[in-house]
Parts: C-alpha cells; structure tokens; sequence
C-alpha cells in the first residue's frame, strides 16, 4: 500500500526542511544544506513510487 503525501511531507519536515510554499498543490520543501525538493498532490492521496525515491535520496544526502 502506498504511503500518503502527508506522510512524506512529514518525513521531510522531521528531517529539517522548510516548506517554501508553492502554486496550486505543488510544495516547495529546501534544507539548510541546500537541497531542494518539490512535492505535488493532494495531502490524501497516494504518493507515486517516484515522489517515495526522491523523499528517500533526499532525506539520505541530509544525513550526509
């Protein structure tokens, strides 16, 4: 079962990003080391198994 998009926002905030803000239902998420990453879709509906990656190797460059 996929994750939901809130649960990814969650993770990335956890993790020290700073939602930027976005147009429509697209967020803008940046950490204080300069990575950035845009997530899009309502925060009810299913991630797509590309958004989960992007999380995944976002969250794995902070840790860095």
């Amino acid at each position: 079962m996929p994750r939901k998009i809130r649960q990814l926002i969650q993770d990335l905030k956890k993790a020290g990003f700073t939602d930027r803000g976005g147009k429509g239902s697209h967020r803008n998420f940046t950490h204080s080391s300069g990575i950035r990453i845009t997530i899009s879709g309502k925060t009810g509906d299913d991630a797509k198994k590309y958004q989960e990656r992007e999380v995944e190797r976002a969250l794995r460059e902070v840790k860095k």
